[in-house]
């Protein structure tokens, strides 16, 4: 973003494809049946987002195993979340996870997957518990029996048949569970970039999804102590209830470097350092992947689409400098170095081709070289320098690259893309509805070549309307091509001002956050 307020966040609202409401039978007890609920959910031309929720309509359970078939052979199960997903041949197995292994009587749990399938893609006929075929209802067993091996039922009921609901809702609305709280997570995960996928260190794919935590950019340089709002684990719980699993953090190059520059009351130097790591490790511990990004930073610009006239790090300038830049990512760096599960961004939005209307190759030299560059009055380190210092310290942390056009433009990416000693190198761009890059015509041009080539990840999305009906078709994008995306901002502040996803830290969607939490609740962990 290029000021504190603008930009926004995102959401995504999905169809429904179909809904089937199937009665189950789980292991034989004194009363056993249960029900579940199969929605197809942001579909897409080969590709679809399916939450399943299971009720336990008999007697309690510990431990359960849900079965079905695809009805046709080109549907198939690629990401799953809620319980282990396994798939043999049209056959899909999920089996519980500790935290959700108990059913109690009427409660239920919500799993769910993102799935591909080419030709058609029908709903589920019928599932099993625990190798019981759904009969419908609740029985009871004259004879009960601990044992989970019971008979199958002849045939399922026939009443039980797939059918789309009546009046698909807009939204993504997860089921209501017995508890509205998230899993215990355990760490976020060590990661590391495999061709165009970020990978965790047993070989899952993994995508950024989650939102930006603005204040450790502004606040700082403006004299106000060092955060905006609570950055404690009551406020990492609230994201959580929204399974965000990915939080960007955007920090000051002066503060974090403790230069002169910082006013009277702004956290600066070592305090500010050690904010900044008990939050990232605080994320880390909840499960939350942290990206440490400069957003911020030293160097005067009066030039063309400049943000202020200050020399000091107080607004958005066009690259990063010289002075200060390869200092700070040293800092930062040897900070989390040995910690992959940390993120590294190395500069907000960049916009060097705008300094004196200079070509967007010229501009492009600049962002990968750095120097003296057309327009810009200080030195500018070029990301070669700064993924040089970060790899100088041996830290191997996946880096994350924006592009020209305050990242918004990646046409020459690839083309400028710095060398790695460890290949961690993944892109990322900004996607707002004022942008030029904003449609999905430009999302396969532009977009898809990077995607295909490196990891890619949205870190901010948004909209000026208070509303969520372009992040909707941006997000389905992202979807279908294993991008991540970020919303912009988890801050209480006015919607009608500046776009925000919260009312309140403990969650209280604004009517534009609601998209993106609906949107999580259908594809994240």
């Amino acid at each position: 973003m290029k000021v504190r307020t603008a930009l926004l966040a995102a959401t995504a609202a999905a169809t429904l494809a179909g809904a089937v409401s199937i009665a189950l039978a789980p292991a034989a007890s004194a009363a056993a049946g249960c029900s579940v609920t199969y929605n197809n959910q942001n579909q897409w031309p080969g590709g679809f987002t399916a939450n399943v929720t299971v009720t336990n309509l008999g007697d309690p359970i510990s431990g359960w195993n849900l079965g079905f078939d695809f009805p046709a052979a080109g549907q198939s199960v690629q990401q799953g979340w809620s319980a282990t997903w396994t798939q043999s041949g049209q056959h899909v197995n999920a089996a519980s996870l500790d935290w959700n292994k108990n059913l109690a009587t009427n409660g239920s749990t919500s799993i769910g997957f993102n799935g591909l399938w080419t030709g058609s893609n029908p709903v589920p006929a019928s599932f099993t518990l625990n190798g019981i075929t759904c009969t419908g209802g609740v029985t009871t067993s004259p004879s009960p029996s601990k044992s989970a091996s019971a008979s199958p039922s002849a045939s399922p009921s026939k009443s039980a048949s797939a059918s789309p609901s009546a009046s698909p809702s807009r939204s993504v609305s997860p089921s209501p569970s017995a508890s509205t709280s998230p899993p215990p997570a355990g760490s976020a995960p060590a990661l590391h970039v495999s061709g165009n996928k970020l990978l965790t260190s047993t070989g899952a794919t993994y995508r950024l999804l989650g939102v930006n935590r603005s204040g450790g950019e502004f606040a700082c340089i403006q004299g106000y102590a060092m955060w905006n709002g609570p950055m404690d684990q009551a406020s990492i719980d609230a994201m959580r209830t929204w399974k965000i699993r990915t939080v960007r953090v955007p920090l000051n190059e002066e503060c974090w470097l403790g230069t002169a520059d910082v006013p009277a009351g702004g956290t600066s130097g070592a305090a500010y350092q050690t904010e900044v790591k008990n939050y990232v490790n605080l994320l880390v511990a909840s499960g939350i992947t942290p990206i440490v990004e400069m957003h911020w930073n030293y160097g005067q610009y009066t030039g063309p689409s400049a943000g202020c006239s200050d020399v000091k790090a107080t607004c958005q300038k066009p690259m990063p400098d010289a002075q200060y830049a390869p200092s700070f990512w040293t800092g930062v760096a040897n900070a989390f170095k040995g910690n992959n599960a940390v993120v590294f961004d190395l500069f907000n939005e960049p916009y060097p081709e705008r300094g004196s209307g200079s070509s967007e190759t010229a501009g492009w030299v600049c962002w990968r070289d750095g120097g003296t560059c057309p327009g810009i009055t200080y030195q500018v380190a070029g990301f070669q320098t700064l993924v040089n210092s970060v790899r100088a310290t041996g830290a191997t942390n996946v880096i994350m690259l924006g592009g020209l056009a305050y990242s918004n433009d990646l046409t020459q990416w690839l083309a400028y893309k710095p060398t790695d000693s460890t290949g961690n190198l993944m892109a990322f761009a900004h996607i707002y509805n004022f942008n030029t890059c904003s449609n999905t015509s430009c999302y396969d041009s532009q977009l898809a070549p990077v995607a295909a080539s490196v990891p890619l990840t949205l870190s901010e999305i948004g909209e000026n309307d208070c509303s969520h009906g372009f992040v909707d078709t941006l997000m389905n994008w992202a979807d279908g091509k294993g991008v991540g995306y970020l919303g912009w901002t988890w801050n209480n502040w006015d919607c009608s001002s500046g776009p925000s996803l919260i009312s309140d830290y403990n969650g209280t969607p604004t009517a534009f956050g609601q998209g993106l939490k609906d949107h999580l609740a259908a594809v994240s962990n």
